[in-house]
């Protein structure tokens, strides 16, 4: 024997209906035999609660929801049952809402409603609901029965939520199926007491029923069928990797469910749990998928964890006082008042010290609770031993559930590192000593955020999603996003990581698409889909939408976006960017950035700053954390002037070399702007700052290249024109060099905490002697470096050098969040 329980969305519409119909009919063609609970119709028991409550102030609409109930019901008739079997069936139907319709007219004519008079009017969803289903059944030629459990089921009289009797209930229960061999379809949810008086089993009571016929008739198996794959690993409305969780222990599932997992009710499945009589959830519109087991013990997982649940609304009220300390009954005090007023605590967190409990409950409650405990405390509070009652909203708690937490360490560390990398701060906790669910109360406005990371962390442990924001979509940036499309496989099966592009900019249009945007086809839907571009309304779109692993990734040489950066931090969005224009403004600024970061626990990750995608910083940062220490940095910083001194030799004229490079892409459309190195300045000030000097942008002395005629040209072709008539200047310095059998570059130096820019003349014996193409080139000269410098040498800029090193930052903080 095997009971099947069928929920209200199965027994909800003509097509949920025709699925409960094949799913009893193929049993009964394979032999087995069933009996059927059923629920009332999805949404039907809060219909008729709000048409009691409308007649018990004499609100006369309560028709109108009693005709809306007939209606659904009716509609199934005329869709399931051959039309010469209708009218028997809509009398049926009619009787059983004439019954209704006389029992809220009495309650609108008394204005009063009771708990017992409530139990009978939500009884008609069950009695309705099943009786549809005997019908169809009954019509097609089926052998079977309506069954008002009713007949069978004892309770006491606690309206609401009875209890049952099970001695006479289990006898009653067995004595009818002894006398009968038809197919059974009973309704769920009710009950009746000794005198025959209607009675409803409380929250989950069609399982109840399910869970009590089960256990009566020692069945094989018990059925719930509902309208999800079985209990999944977490809301799959809040996590799309949740998937179902095969065999679960009845202790989990109850930890689940009280959390927040609303697919079954374990306590309403004790008299099958006692009896050891699995349970096994199953989704009526997908009768091929095995569904979830619960069971007294579950199979072996590969996971830590059995599942993840949340509230996602609730309050929490902290009493505190240096009063509570060692003085015993604060506690059996406080929850003694609440328990006499009916109010049900969700969590429970008590410091060591005694100096504090939290304790966290329905918001609807808060107001109440605050005025009970003001009362109960009054004399406390007076004497200063409680400090008062305060009360914070807008919270969720989540649970981490799973008996092999028992057999594992390190499983809390891992949930609130996970959490604070994502800068989710935790309110309060919980763990009972059994290990088998670890609590956490956190913001509401981070519960999506904090289950995806969660789940992600337990369950792909080995798998990390970035959620990428792009601004920029030049030559950098194009080649960034090309370089994570041909890497895309690379990165999934050698770095577990997953690179979720979420938002794209350029100065035109702006797309931001939470489930991540097409890497082969990123450019047409930013501009089919996308919006006017406003940086601000980007950075606030990416801040709003609070996704995990956020990486905003600025591929810009915007002077303004910088700015933003700040607010990303603080809403714990790591950045990473090519842009110096952060790095080197005013001191103070760099480093409130910098502070920041480091507050929130996300990464700003600039490598590309210096030296395109050479180690520069990485390498400097490297040499510091193992204790090293910079005596000199000097370095060829710019590609630009790079290519040009390499390559201005005696006999070879300046402007031409400075045309070439133009005429190469080397320079910006005005080459005063490389020439002036000002570029190198930032680049120098960055290193400056990284080793720990408070330096200015105003601390950099440049030696000015260019000639004053040069620098005022009004335009470029004129300033080309002088560049000819200053020949002269220019020869003369690479002649007095040559002459020393030296040659010129263009190098930064810090040393003694002075920075100096400008052209020096160097011998073979210097590391940047031997040069070629636009290369940079840095040496660093440490304690431990000291008689030969650590030099790093190679491209220094470039879209694709630049853009890999872009890439590489941002793959390292998807190390970082693993």
């Amino acid at each position: 024997m095997k009971v099947l329980k069928f929920g209200g969305t199965s027994c909800g519409t003509i097509d949920s209906i025709q699925a409960v119909l094949g799913i009893i009919k193929s049993k009964q063609a394979k032999g087995e035999q069933v009996a059927a609970v059923f629920s009332a119709m999805g949404g039907v028991t809060n219909q008729l609660l709000k048409a009691g409550d409308l007649a018990s102030v004499g609100d006369t609409t309560y028709f109108d929801l009693v005709k809306e109930i007939e209606n659904r019901h009716f509609t199934v008739v005329r869709a399931l049952i051959d039309v010469k079997s209708q009218s028997k069936v809509f009398a049926n139907i009619r009787t059983i809402i004439n019954e209704l319709e006389d029992l809220l007219k009495g309650v609108s004519l008394i204005r009063e409603i009771s708990d017992r008079t409530s139990d009978l009017i939500v009884s008609f969803g069950e009695r309705l609901s099943t009786t549809l289903i005997y019908e169809i059944l009954h019509a097609q030629g089926v052998d079977c029965q309506f069954l008002d459990a009713r007949k069978v089921v004892r309770t006491d009289g606690n309206f609401g939520m009875a209890a049952v009797n099970f001695e006479v209930t289990n006898a009653q229960i067995q004595t009818y199926f002894s006398k009968t061999k038809s197919l059974q379809l009973i309704t769920g949810f009710i009950g009746s007491t000794e005198k025959g008086e209607t009675t409803t089993l409380g929250r989950g009571g069609s399982d109840y029923t399910g869970s009590i016929f089960g256990a009566a008739l020692n069945a094989e198996e018990i059925e719930i069928w509902t309208d999800v794959d079985g209990m999944m690993t977490a809301d799959p409305r809040k996590v799309k990797n949740a998937f179902t969780i095969p065999t679960i222990t009845y202790a989990e599932a109850m930890e689940l469910t009280h959390f927040g997992a609303k697919v079954i009710y374990p306590p309403s499945l004790q008299p099958a749990f006692a009896k050891n009589i699995p349970i096994r959830v199953l989704n009526t519109f997908n009768t091929d998928f095995v569904g979830t087991v619960v069971n007294r013990v579950a199979e072996p997982s590969e996971y830590i964890i059995t599942g993840i649940s949340s509230i996602d609304n609730l309050a929490l009220v902290n009493l505190q006082g240096s009063g509570m300390i060692g003085v015993a009954g604060v506690s059996a005090k406080l929850f003694t008042v609440l328990a006499k007023h009916r109010i049900s605590v969700i969590l429970i967190s008590q410091a060591s010290s005694e100096h504090s409990i939290c304790f966290a409950i329905e918001p609807s409650a808060s107001a109440s609770v605050k005025a009970l405990l003001e009362e109960e405390f009054k004399t406390e509070i007076a004497d200063g031993d409680v400090e008062g009652i305060d009360i914070q909203e807008n919270l969720s708690v989540i649970a981490v559930v799973g008996e092999g937490m028992r057999r594992h360490t390190g499983v809390s560390g891992k949930l609130f590192s996970v959490l604070g990398k994502n800068g989710i701060n935790i309110v309060a906790t919980a763990q009972g000593s059994s290990e088998l669910n670890i609590s956490v109360v956190i913001e509401k406005k981070d519960i999506s955020k904090a289950l995806n990371v969660i789940h992600d962390s337990f369950f792909f442990s080995q798998a990390k999603t970035l959620n990428l924001f792009l601004v920029g979509t030049g030559l950098i940036g194009k080649a960034l996003l090309e370089q994570l499309q041909g890497q895309e496989n690379y990165l999934s099966k050698y770095k577990a990581l997953k690179i979720n592009l979420v938002g794209v900019m350029n100065s035109r249009k702006m797309l931001i698409d939470p489930q991540g945007i097409d890497l082969n086809n990123w450019e047409e839907e930013r501009d089919s889909k996308g919006k006017p571009a406003e940086i601000w309304a980007f950075v606030e779109e990416a801040k709003r939408l609070n996704l995990p692993n956020s990486v905003f990734a600025d591929c810009t040489a915007n002077k303004e976006i910088h700015n933003y950066y700040l607010g990303l931090f603080e809403a714990n969005i790591s950045v990473v960017t090519p842009n110096k224009v952060a790095n080197s403004g005013r001191y103070e600024d760099y480093a409130l950035l910098h502070r920041t970061a480091l507050k929130k626990g996300v990464k700003f990750l600039y490598e590309t700053n210096v030296g395109a995608g050479l180690p520069v910083i990485n390498t400097l940062q490297g040499l510091i954390s193992s204790g090293d220490r910079f005596e000199k940095i000097e370095g060829v910083l710019s590609g630009t002037l790079s290519y040009i001194f390499n390559n201005f030799k005696a006999g070879v004229k300046f402007a031409d070399i400075v045309k070439e490079a133009k005429v190469k892409g080397y320079t910006e459309p005005d080459p005063r702007e490389d020439l002036s190195g000002m570029d190198v300045a930032r680049k120098i000030l960055i290193l400056g700052r990284e080793i720990g000097l408070k330096l200015e942008p105003e601390d950099v002395t440049i030696d000015k290249l260019l000639p004053e005629n040069c620098e005022q040209a009004p335009t470029v072709e004129d300033f080309f024109t002088e560049l000819e008539v200053s020949n002269a200047y220019f020869e003369a310095m690479v002649n007095e060099a040559d002459a020393k059998g030296e040659v010129l570059r263009f190098i930064a130096t810090l040393e003694n905490n002075k920075i100096n820019i400008g052209v020096r003349s160097i011998g073979k014996s210097h590391p940047f002697y031997m040069m070629d193409g636009a290369d940079n080139v840095i040496s660093f000269t440490t304690k431990r470096y000291h008689d030969r410098p650590l030099v790093i040498k190679g491209p220094g800029a470039g879209a694709e050098v630049t853009a890999s090193g872009v890439f590489a930052d941002i793959v390292a903080i998807g190390s970082y969040l693993a």
